[in-house]
């Protein structure tokens, strides 16, 4: 596959983050990237789960 990528980007990116090569580099900001969209897709949830503070967590721990 080839990608057109912007190289002073890629080349600070190996810079900042001391990596050896260039796919390091874009790998590791792929998975931070990923990681970052899945905290925000979480972070979407809040106020649209309902609290039930009668809900018996601790029973719910014995069925697994």
């Amino acid at each position: 596959m080839n990608l057109k990528l912007d190289e002073k980007m890629v080349e600070e990116a190996v810079r900042l983050g001391n990596f050896k090569t260039k796919q390091e580099a874009l790998s590791v900001a792929l998975s931070e990237f990923v990681a970052r969209r899945n905290r925000l897709r979480i972070l979407e949830l809040g106020g649209k789960i309902e609290f039930r503070p009668d809900w018996n967590y601790k029973k719910m721990r014995g069925k697994r």
